[in-house]
């Protein structure tokens, strides 16, 4: 009897380490709706910043798209979130969650405990917030003003 070597199997691809593609204007991807997907939803703004050479801003565009997410699973029971980064104007870079949710969001004092601190995070952060309404959903954004050069 001859010796049959194993069949090869191909790597499991891993989707959460494939890099983004980043176009000028801008780059959007699908995602679960897990605590997980901020991670990925980071690396994407972190691509597309220092695609656009403005990499010094990944620090708070990935903390402000990692809150977004944050809130998209806490306060919505969607299986999906798309995150979006473009590049409004040379100035401005616009930071986006989407989900099927018509919850809209909402900045309340912080209290003592860890817990509702996204938005408030979200609003130093950022030039500006917000949402825009859909008739299936939402998208809450904030905006980055890129610094002079």
């Amino acid at each position: 009897m001859r010796d049959v070597p194993a069949p090869r199997r191909r790597p499991r691809e891993r989707h959460d380490q494939t890099p983004p593609t980043v176009g000028p204007a801008g780059c959007t991807e699908t995602f679960p709706c897990e605590p997980e997907t901020a991670r990925r939803a980071g690396r994407l703004v972190s691509a597309a910043l220092n695609t656009w050479v403005i990499g010094e801003m990944a620090d708070a565009g990935m903390l402000i798209v990692s809150e977004l997410v944050g809130n998209a699973v806490r306060h919505t029971s969607c299986r999906l979130i798309r995150g979006s980064v473009r590049r409004v104007t040379n100035d401005l870079v616009r930071i986006g969650v989407t989900d099927k949710s018509h919850a809209l969001p909402n900045m309340v004092p912080v209290a003592g405990d860890e817990t509702g601190r996204g938005l408030v995070l979200i609003d130093a952060l950022s030039h500006r917030w917000g949402y825009d309404e859909m008739r299936w959903g939402k998208t809450v954004w904030a905006e980055l003003a890129v610094p002079a050069r």
